[in-house]
């Protein structure tokens, strides 16, 4: 029997996301985000969902987020306002792993 090694990324293309466009589940206030130094958000999310644009301003997509929260803890500063799981039906279906 074969076993196959698979990437990180590899395995996170597996997953399947039913985003809800209306209503996010995380919600970032780009002024406080602004006065944050360290920015760990860009360094501890493990789908790397957090950027900086040329203009140093922080963004973030939800669509792809997996739902672990390590970006609510890592938030010293509080910049992210809203965090919760989504709505039922919506979110990450982990199909590996």
């Amino acid at each position: 029997m074969s076993i196959e090694k698979k990437t990180a990324t590899e395995l996170l293309s597996l997953n399947r996301f039913n985003v809800d466009e209306e209503v996010p589940h995380i919600v970032l206030d780009k002024n406080i985000c602004a006065g944050c130094v360290e920015k760990p958000c860009l360094l501890v999310c493990p789908a790397v969902l957090y950027k900086l644009d040329k203009n140093g301003e922080i963004s973030f997509d939800y669509a792809g987020c997996l739902e672990c929260g390590t970006c609510r803890i890592m938030c010293k500063n509080k910049g992210i306002v809203k965090w919760e799981y989504p709505r039922g039906t919506f979110g990450v279906s982990f199909r590996q792993g």
